[in-house]
Formats: C-alpha cells, structure tokens, sequence
C-alpha cells in the first residue's frame, strides 16, 4: 500500500523529473507555503481513497482527471479507474505512467481525451465518479447531473472535491476575476468545436445539494468534510500537523467559521 503521504513524497522526486509541472503544483516553490500546499494535498487524497480503499472490484470513473494523479495514485494501490479530460495535460500522462510503473501497475489507469457531453458513459456501469476541482466546471450543470445519474450502477456515489462557494475570501477573489460572468464558451483545439464551461462556478454545500437532489441524488450527510482553514501566513513558525488537527476540530462542528472560511469541500451524493 502507498498511503497519501508517501505518494506526496513519491510525486516531489517526480517533479524534479518532470519539471513542467512544478508551476502547476508548486511545491518545490516558496518554503513558507510548502506545509499549506502539502497538507492540502494530502488532506484531500486521504478523503477519496477513504471512499474506494476496499474496492479492488469498483469499476471507477475519474471526469477530469487533468495530470491524472489521482488516478495514478489509485493505481498504486492497486484500484483500476479510467480518467477522462479535456486539458492539454493530457499529453503528459503516459510519461508520467512508465514513471510511476516502478512503483506499482500504473496499467490499471486509463484514460482518453473527451467531452462528458458528446461521449456519455454507458448506462449503469460504474460504481464510482470522481469529480475532484471538476463539477464548478461542468456546464449545463443539471445534463452533467443527469448524465452521472445514468451512468452509476444502483446505489453508486459521486465523490466531490470541491471549494466551498460559501468561502469569503475565495468569493471576493473570484467576483474580482470573472464578475458575475459564471458561464463561458471555449474552443477546444483538439476536438474543433465551442464548448460550455463553468467559469470557477463554485457553489455552497446546499446548493450543490439542491441540484444533485433534483438529478435523483442524496448528499451523505456523514461524507461531508471541509478542509483548508489556515492561510499560509499561520504556517510560519507554526507545527502544520498541530494546524491540521485544529484544522479538523473547526470543521467537525457546523458553524460560521465551518461555513465561510474554509477553502474546500469534500460530500459524496449517492444515486437514489
């Protein structure tokens, strides 16, 4: 088993390697946001392989896989997913495959460069969907929905990894960004065609409960975690595992502080 914190380790070396990644990770950056970015990181592997660690059998669906290192982490530890994006990490992938083969069957990922929307799964034939910094994006949202719903065998879970749209700073952030202009066209070169994005559409816990109840979904109340409370600024001079655990305690208990101050969020829905 390669737990989360010793993939984190495995994924530094990496970067040394594959140096066009390190602008997206930013890791081997500033040493003063290094313990923020890392606990971040490895808060949030930790949920999701909470939710599919004993299902060796899961046929697993990864909707915007990007670098796909969620997958190849899963991979590791022996979990077969198949990942789907339309990034141009997607050229990276399998380097970043034979890499990674020396420490476990990275064969048991796959993945392929398509629209959600053009090319829907099959229906009732996963277990699993992930959506980790996906769902603010898929547009129209409630076709997006509709289409997991189809695609989940009876009983199958949507596993989100999410920011927190109730977030104040990240609120504030994103208006300065992209004002009240939540939708967006791109063009994809790859596939010659316009297509709709969320543009950092992030919502809050009860609206995204709001749209997967209306696509035949029930958020877990009991999967419902909030991570990232501390900015990098309380990581100086500070123990970050002492952090975390403040961290946890914050969110174990609903609240302001829960609610509008920390970065992420984590819920699966399950297909009703």
């Amino acid at each position: 088993m390669v737990t989360p914190e010793q993939f984190f380790e495995l994924l530094l070396k990496e970067l040394e390697v594959h140096q066009e990644m390190q602008s997206y990770y930013k890791f081997l950056g500033e040493q003063g946001s290094f313990h923020f970015r890392r606990n971040y990181f490895v808060q949030r592997l930790k949920y999701i392989f909470q939710q599919v660690k004993d299902g060796h059998n899961l046929n697993i669906l990864d909707v915007g896989c990007g670098y796909g290192t969620t997958c190849i982490f899963l991979a590791l530890n022996g979990i077969k997913a198949h990942g789907t994006t339309l990034e141009f990490y997607f050229e990276s992938i399998n380097k970043r495959k034979q890499y990674y083969a020396q420490f476990g069957n990275t064969d048991l990922f796959t993945c392929s460069y398509e629209n959600l929307f053009d090319q829907p799964p099959a229906k009732e034939v996963y277990d699993v969907i992930l959506v980790q910094d996906t769902l603010h994006h898929l547009e129209p949202i409630d076709d997006a929905l509709r289409i997991f719903n189809q695609s989940l065998k009876k009983g199958g879970r949507v596993v989100s990894i999410e920011e927190n749209g109730n977030n104040i700073i990240q609120s504030i952030k994103l208006y300065k960004y992209r004002g009240n202009k939540r939708i967006i066209t791109f063009y994809d070169e790859k596939l010659k065609k316009d297509i709709l994005l969320g543009n950092e559409n992030i919502r809050s816990l009860k609206k995204w409960s709001g749209l997967f109840e209306k696509a035949g979904f029930k958020v877990a109340a009991d999967s419902v975690n909030y991570v990232r409370y501390f900015l990098p600024m309380h990581y100086k001079n500070a123990d970050p595992h002492e952090l975390l655990q403040k961290e946890q305690l914050i969110q174990s208990k609903p609240g302001w502080k829960r609610e509008y101050f920390f970065f992420g969020l984590n819920f699966v829905a399950v297909k009703q």
